[in-house]
C-alpha cells in the first residue's frame, strides 16, 4: 500500500507561509528509488532513471488529500476577537471540501482538454496520478455572521501541492513533484468566499497545467536519462 501524500509532504517539512516557500532542510538527492532533477516550475522535481512515459495516453486521477496547515484553526481563532467570527469545525470542514472538489475539477479538465482520456480503472497505458494539498492557509477565510463584516488582506494564504505518478498495473513509482505558493497582492484586497475560490482556482490552475505539460515533457524526452525543464 502506498503512503498518504500528505505524510510524504510532512516528511519533506514543507513550509508554504512565507513567500517565496522554504524548505527547512536541504531535499536529499534520491528519494525512494526517484532522482532529484532541476526544476524551473516546481519547487522539488524526482524521477525514475529510464522510466518510460511514451506508453500513457490516459489518466486514473486519485482523490486528492488536502490538509490545513498545522494549527490553522486554532490560530486564526486565537487571533479574533468577533466570536460570531470564528471558526468553527464546520466550517473548517466546508473549506477543505471545497479545496479538494475544487481541485479535482481543474485537474480533470486540464488532462481531458489535453487529449488525456480519465479512467477509474489500471491499464497498459493509464498513469495514476495522485495529489495533495497540504499546508492549507487561508488568510481570511469568509465566514457568514448575521451582521455586515468585511475583510481585507494582502493575500489569500498559501499552500503547498505533492503530485506522485505511478504506473497503474504494477504500482510502480515513477515521479514526484512538490511545490509552494502563496497567492498575494501589493495591497491589502478584500477577501469573501468569492475571490478566495477565484485566487486559489488559478493557483489549481496553474498547477494543473504544469502537470500536464510537465507529462508531455516526459513523453517526449523518454525514456529519462536527463534532467527534464519541469
Amino acid at each position: 500500500m502506498t503512503r498518504p501524500l500528505l505524510a510524504i509532504c510532512a516528511a519533506l517539512s514543507l513550509s508554504a507561509v512565507a513567500a517565496p516557500p522554504v524548505v527547512s532542510a536541504e531535499p536529499p538527492a534520491t528519494w525512494d528509488g526517484l532522482s532529484r532533477i532541476k526544476a524551473k516550475r516546481m519547487d522539488d522535481v524526482y524521477l525514475l532513471p529510464g522510466a518510460d512515459f511514451r506508453a500513457y495516453t490516459k489518466v486514473m486521477l486519485d482523490p486528492t488529500e488536502v490538509a490545513f496547515k498545522k494549527n490553522w484553526q486554532r490560530d486564526y481563532n486565537d487571533e479574533t476577537l468577533d466570536l460570531s467570527q470564528r471558526i468553527t469545525d464546520a466550517d473548517a470542514r466546508k473549506i477543505l471540501d471545497a479545496a479538494r472538489t475544487g481541485f479535482e475539477e481543474v485537474f480533470r479538465k486540464a488532462y481531458q482538454d489535453a487529449g488525456y482520456q480519465v479512467v477509474t480503472e489500471p491499464g497498459p497505458d493509464v498513469l495514476r496520478v495522485r495529489t495533495a494539498v497540504a499546508n492549507l492557509y487561508v488568510s481570511a477565510p469568509d465566514i457568514p455572521t448575521a451582521g455586515r463584516t468585511r475583510t481585507f488582506s494582502r493575500d489569500a494564504g498559501s499552500a503547498v501541492v505533492v503530485i506522485e505518478v505511478r504506473d497503474s498495473l504494477s504500482g510502480a513509482l515513477l515521479g514526484r513533484a512538490m511545490d509552494g505558493r502563496t497567492l498575494g497582492d501589493t495591497r491589502p484586497y478584500l477577501r469573501n468566499s468569492v475571490t478566495n475560490r477565484a485566487d486559489f482556482e488559478n493557483l489549481f490552475r496553474s498547477w494543473a497545467k504544469i502537470s500536464v505539460d510537465g507529462l508531455n515533457e516526459l513523453k517526449a524526452m523518454s525514456p529519462i536519462g536527463g534532467a527534464p525543464k519541469s
